[in-house]
């Protein structure tokens, strides 16, 4: 790779939960690093580029010459998903297959941010190996998996396959602008509202889940985008990653591990044990938990901060 001076990276939806994380993870490794948002750009440090827009982005890769583009920019609500499946669907794969192909046209190396929800998810299929038969259960699910084909082809079809990688990672906490970032934030949430009297919450006690950290997810992106760059012959090289922390917990769980840490109660939290209903329209996996063998193979850190830990750093609690 060239001099440390030159080592430039662009993260898109850089004003998001994961994707400040990484401009920061970037930053302290003493890259050039710039954002790319939408609604929340201040057109600074964080560009505002309409990712469906080619010549926008066109324009912003020519202006910024990165080395290395995280694309951690999509519509990853599930239930936002299904109320919009063609805005998902541009953002989620469409978006994503003109970054790829721009990229690729231009020597970049790309991190697709994806998802476990690429997973079924069955009872005892876990833990899932990065060359696993994907099968999601819900648009998200397709959407990412679209994305991370859409990716992958782009390079193929460029001979430049190895410089376009997917990184797939669990659901993510940290330190968040709302709670309503991060399904693990709210769930803070949800235990100072069970404090009210009043207060009756069904909290779902069924789904295995594994929260991982933006912080660490960062770090890793960061020593794969070198690992990557330094490597001459990519052509053998992992095309699919995995990162996830070993933290399983469901929701209700979290929730009784938020109310230890606040020393709150949460007897007005129900364990809800039923699993999906049938007739939701977003259909929910059991477990997902992915391995980092691939990782670990290429010699990546896959240490995580530990979730108790880190809570309890982030809310002040010390106590004993």
């Amino acid at each position: 790779m060239s001099s440390e001076s030159s080592r430039t990276a662009i993260v898109t939806g850089a004003t998001g939960l994961l994707g400040r994380q990484v401009t920061r993870a970037f930053e302290r490794a003493k890259w050039t690093v710039k954002g790319t948002g939408f609604s929340r750009a201040d057109g600074h440090d964080v560009l505002k580029v309409d990712l469906g827009n080619a010549a926008e982005v066109e324009k912003t890769l020519d202006n910024v010459k990165p080395q290395v583009v995280v694309h951690c920019a999509a519509n990853r609500f599930p239930d936002k998903c299904d109320n919009d499946p063609e805005g998902t669907r541009a953002l989620n794969v469409a978006a994503t297959k003109s970054l790829a192909g721009l990229c690729a046209a231009r020597n970049i190396f790309l991190i697709y941010i994806s998802t476990d929800y690429v997973f079924p998810g069955k009872p005892g299929d876990a833990p899932y190996e990065a060359d696993a038969k994907p099968q999601p259960t819900n648009l998200y699910g397709q959407t990412k998996l679209d994305g991370e084909l859409a990716t992958l082809e782009e390079y193929e079809s460029a001979g430049k396959s190895g410089l376009g990688v997917v990184m797939r990672v669990p659901v993510l906490y940290g330190d968040a602008e709302t709670p309503a970032e991060s399904a693990v934030n709210v769930l803070m949430d949800a235990v100072w509202k069970a404090q009210q009297e009043d207060a009756k919450i069904k909290m779902d006690h069924w789904a295995l889940r594994y929260p991982t950290n933006t912080e660490d997810v960062g770090r890793v992106c960061q020593d794969v985008a070198v690992k990557y760059l330094e490597t001459q012959d990519r052509s053998s090289m992992p095309k699919v990653l995995q990162f996830s922390s070993e933290d399983k917990l469901t929701k209700y769980e979290i929730c009784k591990t938020f109310g230890e840490i606040m020393g709150l109660s949460i007897e007005r939290i129900e364990a809800n044990t039923e699993g999906n209903d049938p007739n939701a329209a977003v259909q929910r996996p059991y477990d997902c938990h992915l391995s980092t063998k691939a990782l670990k193979d290429l010699g990546i850190s896959v240490v995580t901060q530990d979730f108790i830990g880190w809570w309890r750093w982030s809310v002040r609690a010390f106590r004993k």
